[in-house]
């Protein structure tokens, strides 16, 4: 059996970040991570847009408005440190018509409230930064907002941790609680604190621990379709209003790292916990669950769930998508417009008590386990300043 004082499950970019912050609080303290998969950041850290947000979209008294601007921040200084490389392109948020124009001006309102650096600009000037950019009279642009390859990123706080002096075994599975111990695929894990950062299975470990009693992970598939035109074609990201009642940003433009456009993402309903493609891996067990989920939503959820699963849906068409994404850019055609990218899948938490999906990242736990039920974008970008919050928490309940 293997002993430990601090067992992280889960070997992306929020179970890496916690693991070297425990690590930089109790330096003597014998820090190991385990991660199912052969590397780290195989599921939603290694296969997220890239994005590093600014912080404008969120309510001021929400989690991710606190962490979103400081986590740009410190990320963007770990990137340069790392000689990672960074697309500081900005972001153009555009209005399609007049109805968006009071979502714009709260989105302005917010970024104001959580220190955001924001312009606010005449449709004229939205085209001297992007000029094929469509939008309604105004629009607003962050320049904060930059691009970077994910799966870099999730490499080297892997380097770090490891050189840091924490022990990560990748293939290594949670199978369950056994006797106050962890049992994986390969032995028994005695731990003094076991941190739970698994992301699409947090809830089912959580509920091991007495947790998760109200929640449970409802996974949403996210595709982008890429452009084969030259980098450079389109300057900066460009994003629709968003409906602020759910926690999905609708179709948009993103520049990757290296200057090339994709659009998307979808956010379509998953059948299984890892539902990337097809029927090859396919969990009947989770997709009877999943389904009955999703089912229960459909008839009585806190927001329009029947109208949001049949449009993204419909964003299997590139045709649906390239349409979608027209309404913000000009010149915009299917015929640039052929290559998947690599699906990603959300692990979108739900409130089955409410019915609603979480819109804020959410934690549970005591002196023995804690446990992130819901680290959803824009967690990326806050896995520094998050970590120190989980950290935090797991100090208090340690007293």
């Amino acid at each position: 059996m293997q002993t430990c004082d601090f067992l992280v499950i889960g070997g992306g970019v929020i179970g890496l970040s916690i693991a070297r912050e425990l690590r930089k609080r109790r330096a003597n303290a014998r820090v190991l991570l385990i991660e199912k998969e052969p590397s780290c950041g195989a599921h939603a850290s290694g296969r997220n847009s890239g994005v590093l947000h600014a912080g404008f979209y969120y309510s001021p008294d929400s989690l991710k408005a606190k962490f979103t601007r400081l986590g740009n921040e410190r990320l963007t200084v770990y990137c340069e440190e790392k000689r990672i490389p960074l697309n500081k392109c900005g972001k153009l948020v555009v209005a399609k018509d007049a109805a968006d124009l009071p979502s714009l001006d709260e989105l302005f309102r917010r970024g104001q409230l959580n220190g955001i650096e924001l312009q606010a600009l005449t449709e004229t000037e939205a085209k001297s930064i992007e000029p094929r950019v469509k939008t309604y009279q105004r629009a607003l642009f962050s320049p904060r907002t930059s691009t970077v390859s994910p799966l870099q990123v999730v490499n080297a706080m892997q380097e770090d941790a490891l050189r840091e002096g924490i022990q990560i075994r990748c293939g290594i599975a949670y199978r369950g609680r056994v006797n106050g111990n962890v049992r994986t695929n390969q032995d028994s894990i005695e731990a003094g604190y076991v941190v739970n950062a698994a992301g699409l299975y947090a809830d089912k470990i959580a509920m091991d621990y007495g947790f998760s009693e109200k929640y449970r992970i409802l996974p949403f598939k996210g595709l982008y379709l890429y452009s084969d035109e030259p980098p450079g074609a389109i300057r900066t990201n460009i994003y629709p209003v968003p409906d602020l009642r759910n926690p999905f940003l609708g179709v948009h433009f993103t520049i990757t790292a290296d200057g090339k456009a994709k659009i998307g993402p979808t956010a379509i309903p998953a059948l299984w916990r890892e539902n990337y493609e097809g029927l090859g891996n396919v969990n009947f067990r989770e997709l009877v669950e999943v389904a009955s989920r999703g089912f229960g939503l459909l008839t009585g959820a806190g927001f329009d769930f029947r109208r949001l699963a049949i449009e993204e849906i419909s964003k299997y068409s590139r045709s649906k998508m390239v349409s979608l994404a027209s309404v913000l850019a000009e010149g915009v055609v299917e015929r640039h417009y052929r290559t998947w990218g690599r699906p990603g899948i959300r692990a979108q938490l739900l409130d089955i008590t409410k019915r609603k999906l979480e819109m804020d990242f959410v934690l549970e736990g005591d002196n023995r386990s804690m446990h992130v039920l819901n680290a959803v974008s824009p967690a990326f970008t806050c896995s520094l300043p998050f970590a120190n919050y989980v950290c935090d928490q797991i100090d208090n309940a340690l007293g």
